[in-house]
């Protein structure tokens, strides 16, 4: 990587403020004191050697989980400046780690053209947030270590031996009496390392999880950059063509895209800035979805693809099937949205344009037979859409002129208030006639489902407007799908998907949360989404009240905890519940349907990546993934009915 030629010493750390608040309010600076901010701590110092390694001088970063939960993280860069910094009186390093908005990443001079991480407070609210902190520095041919505790300085820093190599290693132990918890998720840390190291080209990250015996180790470096993260996107899907199109720009604002087009029928663009995702898009994104609908349809004309008569490509014509992901590195990112992650600076707009139009064009002009591939996919998904529109129409118009607009088999509730009022979309008849029977007439709706739904994986928006399946689950919630779907008008503040506890009912629940995935991702992000969980099991002896078991360790605990209070298993009764048509109204509406005693899963989107990648595996055509997928996740599999 081409390093950044700019000093790097105690005159490029300026001092912004104390760090008094930080724990008093961890949240204004980590986001929440829950699991996801304690990982935060992590990616704050990582991001550090980051910088290191946008500036073209660090190669490695290692990240630790020792046993106990210390965090250690070890990178090669420069090594933070050690002598005494101008404004503070103390040394540079001390300075970074205990005053907060202290760093090379503030104003024109400072020791980085850019910088990631949101606010650039990394090392000093992670010391203020630890028990205690741990410095070692190796700089200027000396060894250099200061310890912290609870945002003190308890060692100055001092000088421990020499070293001609360069770099910064980081302990430290969140603070138990500020986090809810100190457990750290291997997998949570591994998918932001992985991401990391993808929008850092030639950087190499290791972790390693000491906590497990043996250790748990991954590595990460790809030299293709967004090109190997594109491929990574789409190893479960079919594509257009093999190899990413890559584009790179260096200027005033440096501009890195990798797109690629595969034969599904949903758009995936990622995009990020300074390598923080960017999850409501913004700027960047603008400017690349404009220039990608204005290259292909200069393209298509020019090429005699779309003729006089035709309309132009719309822009969700020529995103479908597409997978990009947009780095851009800016030096002042403004950021807007509820969470702070829609990038607002207008200027971002017409550079990624720009790069866009002139590499892209390039692109189809040397690459005749990619660029027919993919417009034919786009005429055709232009077709699927004015289909779909018609089908739309069709829909509207046979609602208003029926009397009830609502679906034959829909029991509805008789409030009208969407947030206390919930709907159970069931599998079956029979589970639909007892949950009709045994629920809250009030607030609970009842839609029962029959039969195996389309997987709108394989289809287009056109073949499911008037799906016997899907349309009664569209129609019920009231909020449209698609680019339609507005969840201000969601009729149930709880959609409550019901399936048996087999292989049916887990393929049925897939097929709906790929459908809201797809088609009503609002109803997700906003968490109306929840699984109900069935009971597996039922004990019961004369005279004593019958208990409901819903997991196998649950059983056991169960039985171990009757024993002990003089209850011999081998007088119990037991029944293995093969569906939700065992149960009688009663027991559905004690087990699973009364708010006071059920168990419901909320869905979310944590990770949407993760998520677009199981469904598009588990509901896509390309088979060997999935083979692999079932193979390596068998022996976790419990409970399965054949």
């Amino acid at each position: 990587m081409e390093k950044y030629e700019h000093k790097y010493g105690a005159e490029q750390i300026q001092v912004l403020e104390g760090l008094e608040a930080v724990r008093k309010r961890p949240g204004m600076y980590i986001g929440s004191t829950s699991v996801r901010g304690l990982h935060h701590m992590v990616y704050e110092i990582v991001d550090n050697g980051v910088d290191e390694a946008l500036a073209g001088y660090c190669t490695e970063i290692n990240i630790i989980i020792e046993k106990g939960n210390v965090i250690t993280v070890i990178d090669n860069g420069r090594g933070i400046p050690v002598e005494i910094h101008p404004k503070t009186k103390i040394s540079t390093a001390e300075t970074v780690y205990t005053v907060l908005h202290a760093g090379g990443k503030f104003g024109g001079d400072s020791g980085y053209k850019v910088s990631g991480g949101l606010h650039g407070v990394g090392a000093s609210v992670v010391n203020a947030l630890s028990n205690w902190v741990e410095v070692t520095i190796e700089r200027d041919g000396g060894i250099y270590e200061m310890k912290f505790e609870k945002g003190k300085t308890v060692k100055k820093l001092e000088k421990i031996g020499n070293s001609n190599k360069t770099g910064t290693k980081v302990r430290f132990l969140a603070d138990d009496t500020i986090f809810e918890s100190l457990e750290y998720e291997y997998e949570v840390l591994e998918k932001r390392l992985r991401e990391i190291a993808f929008l850092t080209k030639g950087l190499k990250i290791t972790l390693e999880d000491q906590r497990e015996d043996p250790p748990k180790k991954a590595e990460f470096c790809y030299e293709g950059g967004l090109n190997s993260f594109v491929e990574f996107l789409n190893k479960t899907k079919e594509k257009i063509y093999p190899t990413p199109i890559y584009i790179e720009k260096q200027g005033e604002v440096p501009v890195e895209i990798a797109i690629q087009y595969t034969t599904s029928y949903t758009e995936n663009i990622y995009t990020f800035v300074n390598n923080i995702n960017t999850v409501e898009g913004g700027t960047h994104l603008e400017g690349f979805k404009r220039a990608l609908t204005k290259v292909f349809n200069d393209y298509a004309r020019n090429h005699n693809i779309l003729k006089e008569k035709d309309s132009n490509l719309q822009g969700e014509d020529i995103r479908e099937g597409i997978t990009a992901v947009i780095s851009v590195k800016v030096k002042e990112p403004q950021f807007e949205g509820q969470t702070k992650t829609k990038l607002g600076n207008s200027e971002v707009t017409a550079v990624v344009a720009s790069v866009v139009n002139e590499a892209l064009s390039t692109f189809l002009e040397e690459n005749p037979q990619v660029a027919k591939a993919v417009l034919e996919k786009c005429v055709s998904a232009a077709r699927a859409r004015e289909a779909a529109r018609k089908a739309r129409e069709l829909v509207r118009k046979k609602s208003s002129l029926e009397t009830s607009t609502l679906p034959g088999k829909l029991a509805d509730c008789s409030s009208k208030v969407a947030d206390e009022c919930e709907v159970y979309i069931v599998e079956g008849d029979s589970a639909g006639g007892s949950a009709k029977q045994g629920r809250d007439r009030k607030f609970q709706a009842i839609l029962p489902l029959w039969g195996k739904m389309l997987n709108v994986e394989k289809a287009r928006a056109d073949k499911i407007y008037g799906n016997d399946k899907l349309n009664p689950v569209i129609v019920a919630l009231g909020a449209g799908i698609g680019s339609d779907f507005d969840i201000t008008k969601i009729r149930y503040g709880k959609v409550i998907i019901m399936a048996d506890a087999d292989v049916d009912g887990a393929h049925i629940r897939t097929l709906l949360l790929t459908f809201f995935f797809r088609y009503m991702r609002p109803l997700i992000e906003n968490g109306n989404v929840y699984l109900a969980q069935p009971p597996l099991y039922k004990l019961y002896k004369k005279g004593m009240q019958d208990i409901y078991c819903y997991t196998d360790e649950d059983l056991d605990k169960t039985l171990e905890r009757l024993e002990k209070e003089g209850i011999d298993r081998t007088t119990l009764g037991m029944q293995r519940y093969k569906g939700l048509g065992e149960m009688n109204p009663e027991q559905l509406w004690e087990t699973t349907m009364n708010p006071d005693s059920r168990i419901l899963i909320k869905v979310t989107m944590e990770d949407a990546i993760k998520a677009d990648e199981i469904f598009s595996l588990l509901m896509g055509d390309e088979v060997e993934p999935r083979r692999e997928f079932i193979e390596q996740n068998a022996k976790y599999v419990k409970n399965l009915d054949i």
